[in-house]
């Protein structure tokens, strides 16, 4: 069983690098990075020539802290993507990269990235 978790974590650190070797995000195309655990979600605008977030927002926020969206599912999902699609308005951004790291497309990530796309963000 060990050597099993360890194989699964080397394909993860393995994948997480072929993405991200790629992307690199710029002041005017920002990085969509988001980071998914075991119980939250969190969204950064991550500006890569000047090594600092724009925005971000995640499901330990205080505006999500006892309400149906602070835990990890494709409503709360739903509901981080039109926020970040928003805050990224709010600074004129209009496309970023959308940089999945270590997780398969699919999912709640899915469900992230078609809200964002709904609520005018182009990647």
């Amino acid at each position: 069983m060990e050597n099993r978790m360890k194989k699964l974590a080397r394909l993860k650190t393995r994948r997480a690098i072929r993405v991200r070797k790629r992307l690199r995000g710029t002041g005017t195309t920002p990085r969509l990075c988001v980071v998914k655990t075991n119980a939250h979600l969190l969204v950064q605008l991550i500006d890569d020539d000047k090594g600092y977030t724009l925005a971000n927002v995640s499901t330990l926020g205080k505006e999500y802290k006892g309400t149906e969206f602070c835990k990890k599912s494709k409503t709360s999902a739903r509901q981080l993507g039109t926020c970040i699609a928003e805050k990224a308005k709010e600074l004129k951004i209009e496309s970023v990269i959308f940089d999945r790291g270590k997780s398969k497309y699919h999912g709640v990530l899915a469900e992230l990235a078609d809200a964002a796309r709904a609520a005018g963000l182009k990647f």
